[in-house]
């Protein structure tokens, strides 16, 4: 049997379920503005993904590469659910 596609599906769901809930808190505490630290992490892991030779870790490591990229786009998405009021505004909010 090979495991390769559930173990990789399986880390997938996983950065996936990581991923949604770091942004909220991240856009909470932080607001916004934290968007370049997902943009580090995405750069870090993508880098890592291309330097290991075990397919199965590459893979993984390139997933929560693109979660971390993709989670900027949600940052600023969350910006926009807390403005509508579906989210509270956290201490990291610069008022204005």
């Amino acid at each position: 049997m090979n495991f390769t596609g559930i173990i990789i599906g399986l880390a997938t769901f996983l950065a996936i379920g990581l991923f949604h809930p770091l942004v909220i808190k991240a856009e909470y505490y932080l607001g916004s503005r934290c968007w370049w630290m997902f943009l580090v992490a995405g750069i870090l892991f993508g880098a890592a993904s291309l330097l290991v030779e075990n397919i199965i870790l590459s893979t993984i490591l390139g997933v929560v590469a693109f979660s971390s990229f993709w989670s900027i786009h949600e940052l600023v998405q969350q910006r926009e659910r807390v403005r509508k009021g579906w989210f509270p505004e956290g201490p990291g909010h610069r008022k204005q």
